[in-house]
């Protein structure tokens, strides 16, 4: 386990020798999710950096930046198992040192979803993998689908700021992992108490209902009418949005059209906000 930046140059440094390197970028709690990442990573012959750490900039105000699930000690023993290289867990000031005054802002596919809902967001997320991505310089990075717009938003930040290490090309999406119920795996699971865990399940369930009336050509509004309504009887507190939007430029969509599509939905239930998405089939 690595803390400070010097340190971790000098053992990026002797890896590089040894071949393509893969950065793995998490904020810790790690679960299957993760792990897949991992594996991933490993299967594609790179020697694998996993970063935990949990980002201040990327939390609002009120939002859940104490809370936050931490078990550095236990996670860098699933990493250890998995055959990690390193583990680069650094300290808020090593990565904000005193003084520090940048931002990185994404224009478009940061705006509106989780970008409306929380402000500055990710302006948080861009800077901290654009530093991260500056620490490490991976050949290759791996990143969940589930925050499918952390994805794009990563991309296009190395698409326009022309980053080598790695470039966008290299920038991967690995499918969602979930549970035999359908259920998305993520860190704020924990924070579902038995009842809630229970009716989350209809999240998954809904969307996939939702998903196949677009398919068939239902109206789209009607239908993402619908599903907020199924999860508000399910138990979810509220809606933050459901949206169907094409998938790389994540621009809204009223229908279908011969571009990939994602159905995006982010709910609140307990004191967990959970996100999800789906591909949807185009027309042709």
């Amino acid at each position: 386990m690595i803390h400070h930046k010097a340190a971790l140059r000098t053992a990026v440094a002797g890896m590089r020798t040894h071949g393509r390197i893969a950065l793995v970028p998490t904020m810790g709690a790690l679960h299957q999710g993760h792990l897949t990442l991992v594996r991933e990573a490993k299967a594609l012959g790179a020697q694998v950096v996993v970063s935990i750490f949990v980002n201040p900039r990327q939390f609002g105000a009120g939002e859940d930046l104490d809370a936050y699930p931490r078990q550095l000690e236990a996670d860098a023993t699933l990493l250890a198992d998995e055959g990690v290289a390193i583990l680069w867990a650094p300290a808020p000031e090593e990565v904000y040192p005193e003084g520090y005054a940048t931002n990185i802002s994404v224009s478009g596919v940061s705006e509106g979803l989780c970008g409306g809902t929380r402000p500055g967001h990710f302006d948080g997320v861009a800077t901290v993998v654009n530093k991260l991505f500056n620490q490490v310089q991976p050949d290759v990075a791996l990143f969940g689908e589930k925050d499918w717009q952390q994805l794009a938003v990563i991309r296009r930040m190395a698409r326009d700021l022309d980053l080598v290490h790695p470039s966008v090309d290299n920038i991967i999406g690995v499918p969602t992992v979930r549970e035999k119920d359908g259920l998305a795996l993520s860190s704020r699971n924990a924070y579902l108490s038995a009842e809630e865990r229970a009716q989350a399940v209809s999240l998954p369930t809904a969307m996939r209902k939702a998903i196949a009336a677009i398919e068939k050509q239902a109206d789209v509004a009607e239908t993402l009418a619908t599903l907020q309504a199924e999860l508000l009887e399910g138990g979810f507190i509220s809606v933050d949005y459901a949206e169907l939007r094409e998938a790389e430029s994540l621009t809204p969509l009223t229908q279908l059209g011969q571009r990939p599509a994602r159905l995006l939905v982010a709910a609140r239930i307990g004191k967990a906000r959970l996100i999800d998405n789906m591909p949807v089939s185009t027309k042709g």
